[in-house]
């Protein structure tokens, strides 16, 4: 390699090292037949090609350029060759951390005194190195700028690993793990992050305590994250698995310049050397060795558990200005964001796997990454219904409709693939993950305190829940419809009433009617009402989406549905749906652009956007606060807000004006409450809000039409108001204040599902087939005395789905809550709540000992 020059990082020279697996293309397995070819390649080019450890890998040099253009070409030159070569043998080139399938016979050892050597002194370590990386050297001043360069990269390095993570699978077996090669990797006793170094003489004396321990044999040993050349003023990168595609090598390689430069920079100023925990570092690695881009990822200068987009955003902002000096801000930023929305190539080799074909078809998948030729499409070979899982399984007799399971007792075509990998873990497993679930859940303060329970975590079963796209299609239409249908409700009952009077929803539908001066009245004629409206929905005997229950006040679950995603996603990496699955974490983007639509003209370009909570004693704030973290804007207690002499609303501690809230209190309880300097906050909100300067979303006064009275007559208004029939059915609901109706339900309340129509959390339900009849006689009379309080519904007979008792798998009552938001675009959230309903319960809230799942919208 060139000295690095004065040029600036344009000029800064680097070269990549490639290992590839060679496999036999008929039986698809490694095969140790390396050495036959390397004669022919030295002809052809005799410095770019190289013998590894193992006779079945083969190392590839690049040609030093400071052009990630040049790297590209030449990455590509190097890959024909090898695979042009290797065809006219029946061979395959893999370029990946690992194959699923390995020849006996490539279990050797190359023919080399120094590999012999390392076989005799590391044994079974020796040959376990069935593995393959990609090293990216970079050009240094001078060794002490390596090492100083070692220090300040280390704590990004782990997410270059998730980036590049491509070995989920080894002999026939799924690890569980993103990067299995990382694991056989640090077995070595020298591999891992860079030892905290201060300069080149700190780190020869350390290479040469290491020689003198005997640890290793020679100074080509030390496999270090990162480290210095023993030759040349480089540094190299060794953490990444190897690529199957030339693309995630430029993004690697692209990074690790980046990093070089800035840390030389740091160097050059005379800035300290960061100090991080080595077993902190270490542990980073492992977690993206773990996830790669499917589960969180330690944001080690942070100290906490981030998702992989917020960890590979990170970096990104970190070594901007070095990628924009080198010219390769477009190229990277670009790839690293197509990486994340593709997924790792660990998760692109389990779907292949769970897709069809096996581990035949993940290997055929890999050869045609690795030789640039477009991937033929796996054939659907879905594991046999009937064997699938014995174990989970065998006593599996749902009492109804199943989601995951036919009334033959089969599982259905959508569900094989997930649950052959469950019977895989085994119930000893899962139990193993269910530990490590409530730790995750722990670190990550996910709480749903209780009375009598306050630290007690929100309930999760790792089961999740698959939606496909088509299903998921149809209902995102008919639930943006209801909710358009229940703003313009919202609007007509707070303007010209013209549904009371053609007579389409009777007024004894409505508790109340909105009175000049109300808080709901003040809100201006174009504002959106119920921004954001939390829908719940279940899928009846038959398979068929109904539409439940309303929720325009402040509807909770869109947190904890990206909670549960993480978690389990952290958990269970080694899940991977065949199609990919929809990322929740899109939500919190589209409920700012959502929310943000809704700040005053005089707001101008960047308005200011805060989530109002009650506080910590809130059984939902672990919601609040992960929004607002989420949405990157502060989290505010009434009194954290601050009325300023003029009625403007700021944050009390920096003074922010604020144009928009989120209001995730009740808002009695918020006009109610003081600011900061002990003003009640109900005239100046008020104010502000009907002045135009300020708004609250949700609105007030949205109970007025999300009480159980008028749902019943939401189909009606939908054709009423737009034309159209509903998209979406809902529940046989009687609408006890009609004489007929009332009558009707006390014939039959046995048999019905009676509301009282200001209730939520399931409170004051009562179930008519599960009631005592001191029950009934309880709810007769007081539906008489009070008709207007109650609706009563049809009882169906809601899905079920497959969830974990610590032994196995039980059919469990389950619904939906979907999240819309009417913004520019109106849309539904990523983010649906599945809520789980205890044994022999149709009650899903948590309030009342309901769960939830990970709801996976497929893609």
């Amino acid at each position: 390699m060139a000295d690095q020059r004065g040029g600036g990082a344009r000029d800064v020279v680097l070269g990549v090292e490639e290992e590839f697996h060679l496999v036999d293309l008929e039986s698809r397995c490694a095969v140790p037949r390396v050495p036959e070819l390397l004669d022919e390649l030295a002809a052809l080019d005799a410095d770019a090609f190289a013998p590894e450890l193992k006779p079945s890998i083969i190392e590839t040099n690049s040609d030093p350029t400071p052009s990630l253009t040049d790297l590209r070409a030449d990455l590509v030159r190097l890959r024909k060759m090898l695979t042009s070569m290797a065809q006219t043998r029946g061979l395959g080139v893999v370029g990946a951390g690992s194959v699923p399938l390995v020849d006996g016979s490539a279990l050797g050892i190359t023919e080399s005194p120094r590999y012999q050597r390392m076989r005799d002194e590391y044994q079974l370590l020796a040959f376990e190195q069935q593995i393959c990386g990609t090293q990216v050297h970079v050009d240094v001043p001078d060794r002490d700028a390596a090492v100083a360069v070692m220090q300040h990269s280390a704590p990004w390095l782990p997410a270059l690993l998730a980036l590049s993570a491509s070995s989920p699978f080894w002999h026939s077996e799924d690890t569980g793990y993103a990067s299995s090669r990382t694991l056989a990797w640090h077995r070595w006793p020298t591999a891992g992050p860079p030892a905290p170094l201060q300069d080149a003489a700190d780190y020869d004396a350390l290479i040469e305590d290491l020689l003198r321990s005997g640890t290793m044999s020679d100074p080509g040993m030390v496999y270090f994250d990162m480290r210095p050349s023993a030759h040349q003023k480089t540094v190299e990168l060794r953490i990444c698995d190897a690529s199957p595609t030339v693309d995630g090598v430029v993004l690697i390689a692209g990074l690790a310049r980046a990093l070089v430069v800035h840390g030389v920079r740091a160097h050059t100023e005379g800035r300290p050397q960061p100090r991080y925990r080595p077993e902190l570092l270490r542990a980073a690695s492992w977690r993206a060795a773990r996830s790669g881009l499917e589960g969180d990822l330690v944001d080690v200068t942070g100290r906490e558990l981030v998702p992989p987009s917020r960890a590979i955003r990170l970096l990104l902002d970190h070594v901007r200005d070095d990628l924009e000096d080198a010219g390769d801000w477009d190229e990277v930023s670009d790839l690293a964001l197509d990486a994340l929305a593709r997924g790792s190539s660990a998760a692109r080799q389990r779907q292949r796997a769970n897709r069809g074909g096996g581990f035949e078809s993940v290997v055929d998948m890999l050869v045609a990454e690795t030789s640039g030729l477009p991937e033929e499409p796996a054939e659907e070979q879905l594991p046999a219904p009937d064997t699938v899982a014995p174990v989970l399984l065998g006593e599996y007799y749902p009492p109804q409709y199943d989601e995951a399971v036919d009334e033959t007792g089969h599982v259905r075509p959508t569900y094989s693939w997930l649950v052959a990998n469950l019977e895989r873990i085994g119930p000893a497993g899962l139990l193993a993950h269910e530990r490590s679930r409530d730790a995750e859940q722990r670190a990550r303060s996910m709480f749903f305190p209780q009375p009598d329970d306050p630290e007690r975590l929100f309930p999760l079963d790792l089961i999740p829940r698959l939606i496909s796209a088509q299903d998921w299609e149809a209902l995102s239409a008919g639930l943006v419809q209801r909710a358009r249908t229940l703003e313009t409700l919202l609007h007509d009952l707070h303007g010209e009433r013209a549904c009371l009077r053609d007579g389409v929803l009777p007024r004894e539908a409505l508790r109340w009617l909105p009175a000049s001066g109300e808080a709901s009245t003040l809100v201006p004629a174009g504002a959106t009402r119920a921004l954001v409206s939390g829908l719940d929905l279940v899928c009846d005997g038959e398979g068929r989406w109904k539409i439940l229950e309303d929720n325009l006040r402040i509807p909770s679950g869109i947190a904890y549905a990206m909670a549960d995603r993480r978690v389990v996603r952290s958990v269970l990496p080694e899940l991977q749906a065949p199609e990919g699955v929809v990322d929740s974490d899109e939500g919190p983007a589209m409920l700012r652009a959502a929310l943000l639509s809704c700040a005053p003209a005089a707001a101008g370009d960047e308005p200011g956007l805060v989530v109002l909570t009650e506080g910590p004693h809130d059984s939902a704030y672990f919601e609040h606060a992960m929004l607002a973290e989420e949405m990157g804007v502060p989290l505010l207690e009434p009194s954290g807000l601050r009325i300023t002499d003029d009625g403007t609303i700021t944050v009390a501690v920096s003074g922010q004006r604020i144009d928009v809230a989120y209001r995730r209190i009740d808002e009695e309880k918020l006009f109610d409450s003081p600011d900061a300097d002990g003003h009640t906050l109900r005239e100046p909100l008020q104010a502000a809000v009907a002045q135009g300067r300020f708004a609250l979303a949700n609105t007030p006064g949205n109970g007025l039409v999300d009480d159980k009275a008028v749902y019943p007559h939401i189909r009606a208004l939908t054709e009423y108001y737009f034309g159209e029939k509903p998209l979406l059915d809902d529940v046989t609901t009687y609408f006890c204040a009609d004489a007929d109706q009332r009558q009707h339900v006390l014939d039959h309340l046995d048999e019905l599902v009676l509301k009282p129509v200001d209730g939520y959390g399931g409170a004051g339900i009562v179930v008519g087939p599960h009631a005592s009849a001191a029950e009934l006689e309880t709810a007769a009379a007081d539906l008489r005395a009070h008709p207007a309080a109650y609706v009563a519904q049809e009882t169906i007979r809601i899905s079920t789905h497959p969830t974990f008792t610590g032994a196995e798998l039980a059919p469990r009552v389950v619904d939906l809550r979907a999240f819309v938001v009417l913004g520019p675009e109106p849309g539904v959230l990523p983010t649906p709540l599945t809520r789980v309903a205890p044994a022999d319960s149709l009650v899903v809230n948590s309030s009342r000992g309901g769960g939830s799942k990970d709801t996976w919208i497929l893609r």
